[in-house]
């Protein structure tokens, strides 16, 4: 049994055979991809990166699209490489169009802004980098409706709806707030979070993806089934959102109610992936035996954030959560990682959502898997 952080000694030869392969992998694609004109999101039959696109045309404001950034950074930090600080960089200012494009603009900055301009801020101190993540922070805080208590999720018609995505996108509050010293931005994060926990975490660890609020009162009217496969269901992508939202949530405000949350979870997760054959996760933990349908990106995901979550505990329990995650980035590494560093992407069979673009590779999945293979490895960069 692993009781620390640190990888067991049986494990070690593995964990830095997979970094090795992490290295050759990211590196080229860094050189193929350095000066993209699009983001990377997935790729096509030739195993070469392509972005999210809608009518056949890219989208640089698609929610996922500071993830291809965050690798550079997290590569930039682990090996000191001049190209991957380029690439990041070059990256980042593709976003600023997205960020100037106010109508468009979602709940999602924290996901498009942390992994690129505030990574970039911390890592070099660029104050135009800064001035992105506070633009795009002071966005976030907009989106709150003091009423209610909660940020709002997406546009049009939606005004009441919140998602557990967000919990990962309000640590740029947190960080917002310590850069201004202005503590506004910490309690618009800390009031969504108490709303999340309130109407979005159930008492046995399971989560709804989408909870829709009466937006006067804060009242939960709805759970519709979002990316899994019915409403009262449990989408494991959304189970990962809570285990590390919650983490980084406790983490920057020391609230016990935070940690509590993120271990049941994780401990809810940890079950439904014990009972499968491969340890990976269903797309949904209730949906029906067939299709068989895996996302690789929750495992991916709730890895990292069980081992975030593990160095906020005493020893004596870390060890469940480091098992758990290593046994998730070793089913990954054997059964669902391309290796072939002729093509982009690492982990293959992610999930968009239940029945809808199923078992192929996005990019927060490469972001994810890396960020915790780093974990393992003592990196002290938390991107978030």
């Amino acid at each position: 049994m692993c009781n620390s952080l640190n990888i067991c000694p049986e494990n070690q030869k593995w964990l830095d055979e997979v970094w090795e392969k992490i290295q050759t992998k990211v590196s080229a694609e860094c050189d193929r991809n350095a000066d993209c004109k699009e983001i990377p999101y997935t790729t096509d039959e030739n195993g070469r990166f392509i972005p999210k696109r809608f009518g056949g045309a890219s989208n640089l404001g698609w929610w996922t699209n500071g993830f291809w950034s965050g690798i550079l950074w997290e590569m930039y930090a682990a090996t000191k490489e001049e190209k991957y600080l380029k690439a990041a960089r070059h990256a980042e200012e593709l976003l600023d169009g997205p960020l100037a494009d106010f109508p468009n603009l979602h709940h999602d900055v924290g996901f498009m802004w942390l992994h690129s301009a505030v990574a970039d801020y911390r890592l070099t101190g660029d104050m135009k980098a800064r001035n992105r993540g506070l633009t795009a922070a002071s966005h976030l805080s907009g989106r709150f409706n003091p009423a209610g208590k909660f940020i709002r999720a997406w546009n049009m018609d939606r005004t009441g709806w919140i998602i557990v995505d967000c919990m990962m996108n309000i640590p740029l509050l947190y960080w917002a707030s310590r850069e201004l010293n202005d503590p506004r931005f910490y309690y618009t994060a800390v009031e969504h979070a108490d709303t999340c926990l309130r109407t979005v975490v159930r008492d046995d660890g399971s989560c709804n993806h989408i909870v829709i609020l009466d937006p006067d009162t804060g009242e939960m009217l709805d759970n519709p089934a979002g990316q899994g496969c019915a409403s009262g269901s449990s989408w494991s992508r959304g189970q990962s959102w809570a285990i590390y939202g919650f983490t980084l949530s406790y983490i920057n405000t020391g609230k016990k109610e935070y940690l509590d949350a993120a271990k049941r979870v994780s401990n809810y997760f940890i079950a439904n992936v014990a009972n499968t054959s491969d340890f990976v996760p269903r797309v949904d933990f209730r949906q029906p035996s067939e299709p068989d349908q895996v996302d690789t990106t929750a495992a991916a995901i709730a890895s990292a954030g069980m081992l975030e979550l593990a160095k906020q505990l005493p020893e004596e329990e870390r060890g469940m959560y480091v098992n758990a995650a290593v046994k998730m980035l070793k089913a990954l590494d054997t059964l669902h990682c391309d290796w072939d560093a002729n093509r982009d992407a690492i982990v293959m069979d992610g999930t968009e959502a239940y029945n809808k673009c199923v078992h192929i590779p996005i990019i927060y999945g490469d972001f994810f898997f890396i960020e915790a293979i780093l974990k393992l490895r003592g990196s002290d960069f938390l991107i978030w």
